[in-house]
């Protein structure tokens, strides 16, 4: 059901969105022992960290655990933690180890695998969570989160912050791959999946003790061109998710009149660090994007591949070139078939030879970008040819009189024209 819901496609004040979570949280009664899920410092933007101030407001004494959904990304600093999570006592936040800190609750069957990718793939899938979820005696689980068009499960959050971000190995590998492998383009911006199904699976018939409750946020640009909160919805079912991708897909998505020749993308230097969370400057845009087009990144924080050091080592062995090498290459190298995961990314970040991706980061050489598959851009050049200050979202002029769209934030939307969304 859902506990409460506010939604305005021209913008929410901080003060009504939380009155709304305040009045959801009042809903779900008294709490002793409570657990939050926020996002990390790479979801900054998407309003979780706020959600999560005010839940320990809220809570108090009863909040006793906070466990950001890192997924595979780096665990955030003392710094990152005080500036997204402000005011919050830091001797609460636990740093989720996809490695080693996992229990499974259950196995989704082969059977169902090989039906959702429609015979690609024929392998079992574990659920597998933080063994704080389990063993914590908790009371509450809160997982608290932004829903935005996502490339692996169609539309982020909902139970893919506890499956995958609060998740393991196994089960992150295999999810993502199974995304990749079913086709990224079939699958953005759709609030079903083949990964979603599995998850449904695994929430139904593996989760049902848990006492997990959603707060979800949909976050967009107002007509000022200022982000603001557009929803937010708490609940504890499918339901719930469905309603907040449903106003996500109308405020996140852009359907462009005609594919664009060129675009180019800022990556704002304290959410993109690395190729792993920048290179959704090509998952999100590559639907928008020409035949022989081109997309420009402007990267002055990227400094590495992975935010793990071993699919860091993956990336760079492999580099992203295409989908037909990434398989063979799987088939034919343990330490990839081992690394699910880094195989779907090597897969998402090709543009399949369609069109050019010139990746311009303030910290990494030409000849790193270049061996991982990337054309190389220098940096300085690329921003005084694109003053990022002076640009709007949408369309642009360059200095030599080139029209060319552009993008401040690829995290927050999701951009196609319909012949290939639809396609």
């Amino acid at each position: 059901m859902i506990y409460t819901r506010i939604e305005n496609k021209k913008g929410l004040t901080m003060e009504a969105t939380k009155a709304a979570f305040m009045e959801g949280l009042a809903k779900l009664g008294k709490k002793e022992r409570v657990l939050l899920i926020p996002p990390d410092i790479t979801r900054i933007h998407g309003l979780g960290g706020m959600l999560a101030v005010w839940a320990t407001e809220f809570y108090g004494s009863a909040v006793k655990q906070i466990l950001p959904a890192l997924g595979t990304h780096v665990p955030m600093t003392a710094k990152e933690i005080e500036v997204m999570y402000p005011g919050v006592d830091p001797s609460l936040f636990t740093v989720h180890d996809w490695r080693n800190d996992i229990v499974t609750l259950g196995t989704v069957p082969k059977e169902f695998i090989e039906k959702v990718s429609e015979g690609k793939l024929s392998y079992e899938w574990k659920a597998q969570v933080n063994k704080a979820l389990v063993n914590g005696g908790f009371d509450l689980i809160l997982s608290l989160g932004q829903v935005v068009p996502h490339e692996v499960i169609g539309m982020a959050n909902y139970s893919k912050n506890v499956f995958v971000g609060t998740g393991g190995a196994e089960g992150i590998n295999r999810s993502h791959y199974l995304g990749a492998v079913y086709g990224m383009e079939r699958i953005m911006g759709r609030t079903d999946s083949p990964v979603r199904a599995v998850l449904d699976y695994a929430e139904e018939h593996f989760a049902k003790d848990l006492p997990l409750v959603y707060a979800l946020t949909v976050v967009g640009r107002n007509a000022e061109g200022k982000m603001k909160p557009m929803g937010l919805f708490v609940g504890d079912d499918r339901f719930c998710y469905e309603e907040a991708a449903a106003l996500s897909l109308a405020v996140n998505f852009t359907m462009v009149p005609e594919p664009l020749e060129k675009v180019v993308v800022y990556l704002d230097p304290e959410e993109f660090r690395t190729t792993w969370l920048g290179n959704k400057a090509i998952y999100r845009t590559r639907m928008a994007i020409a035949d022989k087009g081109e997309l420009i990144i402007l990267a002055p924080a990227v400094a590495g591949f992975g935010e793990d050091e071993r699919i860091d080592q993956l990336i760079r062995k492999y580099g992203y070139k295409g989908t037909p090498k990434v398989l063979s290459d799987v088939e034919k190298n343990e330490d990839l078939k081992d690394n699910l995961s880094a195989a779907a990314h090597l897969i998402h970040g090709s543009s399949e030879g369609r069109f050019t991706i010139r990746y311009c980061p303030g910290k990494l050489s030409k000849e790193e970008i270049e061996h991982v598959g990337f054309e190389w851009g220098d940096l300085n050049q690329m921003l005084q040819r694109y003053p990022i200050e002076n640009l709007k979202d949408g369309w642009n002029t360059d200095s030599r009189g080139e029209r060319f769209y552009y993008i401040s934030n690829p995290a927050i939307g999701l951009w196609a024209h319909s012949g290939r969304f639809n396609a």
